[in-house]
């Protein structure tokens, strides 16, 4: 059994902790923390919504990235997207405005390229911070750094970095 550590532990990773990048795989065909949100009964309602926009995540991306690190990430996408993938689709021109660089990749791609993907966070290619799933709830994290799985993690980030299309080029290319 892994061992857990707190949330906090994760959130001093994205807000200080690293020095150059964070980089987040998600691969969840939906998410419960997305589904409790405000912005989630918006864009149930609507079709449409741009996120927490006041949410603190985003002054800690701009600090950040307007202090040279990068914010990246990759998620994966089934076809047809699911109703949690069309909200995270919608609410990323928000992420993105405040600077992360968000790629997508559809899940059938990554599949037939033998990524065999979960869920984690790479802190300067030195720390993995992988999710435990009990379907679509977070039910922990870990931090890892043993060299070999990190180096896993790197060599995962680079596959699905190098097939991911820019958010703002896959968005336009959904039908």
């Amino acid at each position: 059994m892994p061992e857990f550590v707190p949330q906090q532990r994760i959130s001093e990773f994205s807000n200080d902790g690293f020095e150059q990048t964070a980089w987040r795989l998600e691969t969840r065909a939906g998410y419960v923390s997305d589904q409790v949100t405000p912005s989630y009964a918006e864009f149930l309602r609507t079709g449409d919504t741009a996120g927490e926009v006041d949410h603190p995540w985003f002054d800690n991306v701009r600090r950040m990235t307007g202090s040279g690190k990068r914010f990246e990430r990759v998620r994966l996408v089934d076809k047809p997207p699911t109703v949690n993938q069309r909200y995270l689709l919608a609410c990323a021109r928000t992420n993105v405005a405040a600077g992360e660089d968000i790629r997508c990749l559809w899940r059938d791609d990554a599949d037939r390229r033998g990524l065999n993907l979960s869920d984690f966070w790479l802190f300067d290619s030195r720390t993995l911070a992988r999710f435990h799933f009990d379907g679509e709830r977070t039910v922990g994290m870990e931090l890892i750094t043993d060299p070999a799985e990190v180096l896993r993690a790197c060599q995962i980030r680079d596959a699905a970095w190098h097939y991911a299309v820019r958010y703002g080029e896959f968005r336009a290319a959904m039908p």
